[in-house]
C-alpha cells in the first residue's frame, strides 16, 4: 500500500519532523498548522510575545495574529510539555517552548539580543536536544533563515501558497502562426470562429488571448469557453485612452467586458496597468454605483507612516499620489471645459470616484462597484482572498501590479497574493488575465526599466 505523502514531500513512514515556527509564519497564515500533516510544531515563547503585539488592529496581520492565538488556546492538552497538545487526528502535536538562556555561540556572534535571535536560539536548542526527529526552522524572513543555517540549523521558507515557478505563470496571451486563409475567414465570419477551425490553437483556457498571424496579416482574438469560439478583439478607445499595442487591447476588452468579474493585470512600470483600469472604469461607469481605487500602504525604506508629518490625510497623500497622477493623464486627454473632464471632477466631489488606502475599505459592502486594487503584489494570498470574498452582486474587481517590484519584507515573486491569484484562477469563465510587457510611458522610461 502506498504511504501517504506529507506537505513537505516526505512519506508518513519516514522520520517525523519538528517544525519551529517564526512569528511571520502565523502572521502570514493563521491556518499554517494545517500544512504540516503528521509532523510536530514548536512555538518559541518569543513568538507568542511578538504575536501579542499584533492582536489589536483592523489590518489583515492583526486578524491572523488573533486567529492563530485563538486556535492555540482551543487545543486540549499541555502545550508546554515535551509531548505538546494534539492538533487533531492524523496530525502531529503543538508545543510552546519556554525561553532558554541565549547560547554562548549566539551571544558571541550577534551584537544584541532580539526576538529573532531568541527564535534562532530555540531552534538551536531543539536541534541539539531532540534526538528522535529532524528539527526545521520555518521562517519567511530570509535573514533569519541565513542566520539559522550559519549555526547548522535546517531552515526553510513557508511555501504552502507559493506558485511553482515564475516562468510557468500564466501570461494570458499566446502568439499563433497560421495561414492567410484562416485570418481572412476570421474577418469574414463577423469576428467569430469555432476554435476547431484553428487547429494551431491547442487547449485554450477561458478568456485566453491570441495574436493570430498569417503571413502579413494578423488578428487579435479571445477564447470564449461557453460556446468554444474565438472572438475578434477590436481596438477600442476608453475615456480618451487608446491602446498602443495588442496586450493593451486585450486588457481593455477584459476590463470593459460585463461577463468578466475579475481581472488581473501584471507588468513593469510604464506598461499602463493602472491607467487602462481607470480609463475602463470611467468608460463603463454607468453600470456601477461607484468606482473605487485603492492600494496597500507599504512604506519604503522601513519608514513607518507614523513618522511622516501632518494629519492622516497628509500622511496618506504621498501613497495615493500615483493614482491621482493616472487620473490626471486621463483628464488631460480632454479640454478643460470638456464635459468628460468636468465629469471626473464631479465624480470626485460626490465620491462616485473614490481614491483610498486599501485598509479603509475593510468592512464595506462592495455592491455594484468597479474596484481597482493597485500595487497588488504587496498583498498576501489571504488578503487577496479577503478582498474578493467581499464582492457583492454586480461588482467587478481589478488587481494590478508588478510581481518583480515587491516592497513587502516577507513576500517574493512566487509567494505574493497577485501571483497566487493568477495561478489559482486560470480557466475560470469570469476571470481574465493579461501580462503587459511593452512599456508605453516614454522611450526613456522603457530604456531605464530594461537597463537599470
Amino acid at each position: 500500500m502506498a504511504r501517504r505523502k506529507s506537505s513537505r514531500g516526505k512519506t508518513a513512514g519516514e522520520r517525523r519532523k519538528l517544525f519551529v515556527l517564526d512569528t511571520n509564519v502565523p502572521l502570514h497564515d493563521a491556518n499554517c498548522w494545517n500544512s504540516f500533516q503528521e509532523h510536530d510544531l514548536a512555538i518559541p515563547i518569543a513568538v507568542l510575545e511578538e504575536l501579542d503585539q499584533f492582536k489589536k488592529g483592523h489590518q489583515d496581520i492583526n486578524f491572523q495574529a488573533r486567529e492563530f492565538l485563538r486556535r492555540l488556546d482551543s487545543l486540549t492538552g499541555d502545550v508546554t510539555s515535551d509531548e505538546g497538545a494534539s492538533i487533531g487526528e492524523g496530525r502531529g502535536s503543538m508545543r510552546v517552548v519556554l525561553g532558554e538562556p541565549l547560547d554562548e555561540r549566539l551571544r558571541t556572534a550577534f551584537l544584541h539580543d532580539c526576538p529573532d535571535h531568541r527564535i534562532v536560539n530555540c531552534a538551536l536548542h531543539l536541534t541539539e536536544t531532540v534526538r528522535d526527529r529532524d528539527v526545521v526552522l520555518v521562517s519567511k524572513d530570509t535573514n533569519v533563515r541565513t542566520k539559522a543555517r550559519a549555526f547548522g540549523i535546517t531552515a526553510e521558507d513557508y511555501i504552502r501558497d507559493k506558485v511553482e515557478s515564475i516562468d510557468k505563470l500564466y501570461t494570458g496571451r499566446r502568439f499563433v502562426e497560421t495561414s492567410d486563409d484562416l485570418v481572412d475567414r476570421f474577418y469574414q465570419a463577423d469576428g467569430i470562429l469555432a476554435v476547431g477551425e484553428a487547429p494551431e490553437i491547442d487547449e485554450p483556457v477561458a478568456n485566453e488571448n491570441f495574436v493570430i498571424r498569417g503571413g502579413s496579416k494578423s488578428a487579435l482574438a479571445t477564447y470564449h469557453a461557453a460556446d468554444q469560439t474565438l472572438r475578434r478583439v477590436e481596438k477600442m478607445k476608453a475615456y480618451g485612452i487608446t491602446p498602443r499595442n495588442s496586450e493593451q487591447s486585450f486588457a481593455l476588452a477584459a476590463l470593459t467586458d460585463p461577463s468578466i468579474r475579475l481581472v488581473t493585470l501584471v507588468g513593469k512600470a510604464g506598461t499602463g496597468k493602472t491607467l487602462l483600469a481607470l480609463a475602463a472604469a470611467l468608460h463603463v461607469r454607468s453600470t456601477f454605483r461607484q468606482i473605487l481605487l485603492a492600494r496597500p500602504i507599504v512604506p519604503l525604506s522601513n519608514k513607518d507612516i507614523g513618522f511622516l508629518p501632518g494629519d492622516v490625510s497628509a500622511k496618506l497623500d504621498p501613497y495615493m499620489q500615483p493614482l491621482y497622477d493616472n487620473l490626471g493623464v486621463i483628464r488631460h486627454q480632454f479640454d478643460q471645459n470638456d464635459p468628460d473632464a468636468q465629469r471626473i471632477n464631479q465624480m470626485l466631489e460626490n465620491e462616485k470616484l473614490l481614491i483610498t488606502p486599501l485598509a479603509y475599505i475593510r468592512g464595506r459592502s462592495l455592491q455594484k462597484i468597479y474596484f481597482i486594487v493597485d500595487e497588488a503584489q504587496n498583498l498576501t494570498p489571504h488578503e487577496v482572498k479577503t478582498i474578493i470574498t467581499r464582492a457583492g452582486e454586480g461588482t467587478k474587481i481589478v488587481f494590478t501590479g508588478d510581481i518583480h517590484q515587491i516592497d513587502h519584507p516577507y513576500l517574493d515573486t512566487l509567494s505574493n497574493g497577485l501571483s497566487y491569484l493568477i495561478n489559482r484562477m486560470v480557466g475560470q469563465p469570469i476571470y481574465s488575465h493579461i501580462t503587459l510587457e511593452k512599456g508605453e510611458r516614454s522611450e526613456l522610461a522603457d530604456l531605464a526599466s530594461q537597463l537599470l
